[in-house]
């Protein structure tokens, strides 16, 4: 139980930021990310080992968020309450977080994976590139064709 304690302590950080990179909620992707230990506590056994520990908690977490969205795609949206500063600024920030989230959910896979496990998760190209059975020069130029359509999306 120690050795997953200290997993815990060196993965969590990444799983968190990832799936942030993916929700854009702070407490829902601390929960994922909670859940996502929890599942993995229990399916230990299981890891074979073909990917890093990280990719393998990536995986499970990417799992978890998509399981999520099925099941809130099923409730209804609820109606966000008003600013003490005013609608104006709170709406032009909203609107270019929005923006900003639809360039990058917009990109086709491998893209998106590829920027999301890269720029949030902070996975290295090696990792990613297993993660995909691919090379290195692989993640790093889809990660780069990535980038490069989002800043076109943005402007």
């Amino acid at each position: 139980m120690e050795d997953f304690e200290a997993v815990y302590r060196e993965y969590f950080p990444a799983v968190y930021r990832y799936l942030l990179s993916l929700c854009g909620e702070e407490t829902l992707a601390e929960e994922l990310a909670q859940e996502t230990f929890f599942r993995a506590l229990r399916r230990i056994g299981g890891f074979r080992g073909d990917c890093s520990l990280r990719v393998w908690l990536c995986q499970i977490a990417k799992n978890l968020y998509y399981s999520h969205r099925r099941r809130e795609a099923r409730r209804p949206e609820p109606v966000p309450e008003p600013s003490a500063e005013g609608p104006e600024p709170q709406i032009l920030r909203q609107e270019a977080a929005r923006e900003a989230y639809r360039a990058v959910h917009r990109l086709e896979e491998p893209y998106k994976e590829v920027f999301l496990l890269r720029q949030f998760a902070g996975l290295p190209f090696r990792e990613i590139a297993e993660l995909f059975g691919k090379t290195e020069s692989w993640a790093r130029v889809t990660y780069h064709r990535a980038r490069m359509k989002c800043r076109e999306e943005c402007l």
